[in-house]
C-alpha cells in the first residue's frame, strides 16, 4: 500500500483540523496515511513516502508556524534536491493581510519546486475572510485532486 504524508505547519489548529478532514479521502483511495505534525525532511525524502500533501497555515507577515520552521530550514540548510518528491499544497491565510496572504504556503511552494519536486495539480488557497471552514474548501479539491491526478490505487 502506497503511502501519502501530510506534513502539518498550524499555529492555531487550522491546517491540522484540515489534514484529519482530508485524510480518509486518501485512505479510501488506497493510501496509508500518516499525519506528521512535527516535519522533517527525512519525512519527505525517505523511501516510505509516496506522496506528500503540504497542510500550511501562514501566520504574522506571510511566516511559517512554530512547528514547521525547523524542517524549513532543514529544506534550506541541506538543499536535499527533490526531484523523486511529487506533492500537492493546500495552504491557509486571510486575504486581509494583502501581499502576505497564503505567504507560508507560496513560499513552500517555491522552496520545493527550487529542489525539483513536482507539485500535482495547483496549489489550493483557503482564505478565511471567504471560507469560515478551511475543510469546507479541502474537500472537495482533495477529491478532484485524488480524480484528476488519477492517484486512486488499483
Amino acid at each position: 500500500m502506497p503511502m501519502l504524508k501530510i506534513l502539518v505547519g498550524t499555529m492555531y489548529g487550522g491546517a491540522l483540523d484540515v489534514a484529519e478532514q482530508v485524510k480518509p479521502l486518501f485512505e479510501d483511495a488506497g493510501y496509508e496515511v500518516a499525519i506528521v505534525e512535527q516535519p522533517t525532511l527525512a519525512d519527505i525524502t525517505g523511501e516510505d513516502t509516496d506522496l506528500a500533501l503540504f497542510c500550511l497555515s501562514t501566520t504574522g507577515s506571510g511566516d511559517f508556524p512554530g512547528n514547521f520552521v525547523p524542517f524549513v530550514r532543514e529544506l534550506q540548510d541541506k538543499s536535499p534536491g527533490l526531484a523523486e518528491l511529487r506533492y500537492g499544497l493546500i495552504a491557509l491565510g486571510d486575504s486581509s493581510y494583502g501581499d502576505t496572504f497564503c505567504g507560508a504556503g507560496r513560499r513552500l511552494d517555491d522552496l520545493l519546486q527550487d529542489q525539483g519536486a513536482q507539485r500535482l495539480d495547483e496549489r489550493l488557497e483557503v482564505d478565511a475572510m471567504e471560507t469560515f471552514m478551511a475543510d469546507d474548501a479541502a474537500l472537495p479539491w482533495v477529491e478532484a485532486w485524488i480524480a484528476g491526478q488519477d492517484l486512486k490505487v488499483v
